[in-house]
């Protein structure tokens, strides 16, 4: 019997070793889409504690979620699906419009301003243990950037038309 629980704590010592990388995800969003559009991009910063590769993504809003780059080629922006992107330890690396980005297809329903898209992001560790991060990422609407939008108008100040 005290094998058995040596054993065994012994399994969930190394199990809670394997997964002791973790990756901070910051200022998420998604940006919003017109009615007939049936693709849209996630962005995100993430920082891990120790060296990881962000592998997959899932979102219960689209039928396909891929890890995307878009690069200039010869004066021509292309993008394309990479197999995974890999994350210094500390450091953080930007998921942004015109480089690295979570592509969420095959939408089922167009995201608005206001919508939060869940998102389920699978990390790779240096073990190739991997683990998943839940996110919750606010929908700006199209056209509104990914900050919310501010007025340097003073008071008294009027809009004209």
């Amino acid at each position: 019997m005290k094998k058995l629980l040596i054993a065994s704590l012994v399994a969930l010592s190394a199990t809670a070793w394997a997964q002791s990388t973790t990756v901070k995800v910051e200022d998420a969003w998604v940006r919003g889409t017109v009615a007939t559009q049936k693709a849209t991009g996630a962005f995100m910063r993430l920082t891990p504690s120790a060296n990881a590769r962000l592998v997959s993504a899932s979102s219960p809003v689209a039928g396909v979620v891929e890890i995307h780059e878009m690069a200039m080629e010869n004066d021509v922006m292309k993008m394309r699906q990479v197999p995974g992107l890999d994350l210094a330890a500390g450091r953080t690396t930007e998921l942004k419009p015109g480089g690295f980005h979570v592509m969420l297809m095959d939408l089922k329903a167009p995201v608005k301003g206001g919508d939060v898209v869940p998102l389920t992001l699978v990390f790779e560790d240096a073990a190739k243990q991997r683990f998943t991060q839940e996110v919750k990422a606010p929908v700006t609407a199209l056209g509104g950037g990914n900050a919310p939008m501010k007025h340097d108008m003073k008071p008294g100040m009027g809009h004209k038309h």
